[in-house]
């Protein structure tokens, strides 16, 4: 006689999961007022879940003028700690660092990516270096830190964009599927603060729209505690 188990795999979600999920009506929209204040109540993790933001966008994503891409300074920041390597002149090392950077100066982070050691969130890169930084840029790249200007990450005014990411600047951008994801805050910042985040974040993106992109624009957004269940809130 064989003897059936249950496994684990089948399983849909956990118990603490489907109690969070029972608070949120899948069928409905919520404003953002109620979004944000069901955020705070929905997470099943015992850490401080971060509060993520996905956003579908209508749009082309074969059509260059429909590309969506936007950096945006969250009010109260992400609630994440980034650390910040800044790719300089060495005699701007000192400055780099004194403004907030992690690492700093082009003969001491060439050598550190070439042997792929990467330990850092976010790069930035002064114009005069970026010549230098075409030896990594395929490291860079393939992580997704290559220094970019549409990032804001290519700059004259080093020591202000790393204040500004230090504060919580985010990057924007659509992928292949005509989404964006992002995070906006934790959810430990309770309602009032997760909901000036996501009205700048959404500020920005109306901001950003895209010439190539007619009608409709954001098809739905939906906010989410990490390992949490959604929340659709309604697109004004």
């Amino acid at each position: 006689m064989t003897k059936t188990t249950t496994s684990i795999s089948t399983r849909k979600r956990g118990k603490k999961y489907e109690e969070k999920a029972a608070l949120v009506d899948m069928e409905k929209k919520y404003t953002v007022e109620e979004a944000a204040e069901l955020l705070t109540k929905v997470s099943p993790s015992k850490f401080d879940a971060t509060a993520e933001i996905h956003i579908k966008i209508n749009a082309d994503t074969t059509q260059a003028d429909q590309l969506v891409r936007t950096t945006v300074a969250l009010p109260h920041g992400t609630g994440k700690t980034v650390r910040i390597a800044a790719f300089v002149q060495d005699d701007q090392a000192d400055a780099a660092k004194k403004a907030g950077a992690d690492i700093a100066g082009i003969s001491t982070l060439l050598p550190l990516v070439e042997q792929e050691k990467l330990d850092f969130d976010i790069a930035v890169a002064s114009p005069d270096v970026m010549k230098e930084l075409g030896k990594v840029a395929k490291i860079l790249g393939q992580r997704g830190l290559m220094p970019n200007p549409k990032a804001g990450t290519v700059t004259m005014d080093i020591a202000k964009t790393i204040d500004e990411l230090k504060k919580g600047r985010i990057e924007c951008k659509m992928d292949k599927q005509g989404i964006i994801h992002a995070v906006f805050g934790k959810v430990s910042f309770g309602a009032a603060k997760l909901q000036e985040n996501y009205e700048a974040l959404l500020a920005a993106l109306n901001e950003a729209k895209p010439v190539g992109i007619k009608g409709v624009y954001i098809q739905t957004i939906t906010i989410t505690p990490s390992m949490g269940p959604g929340i659709k809130v309604l697109v004004n």
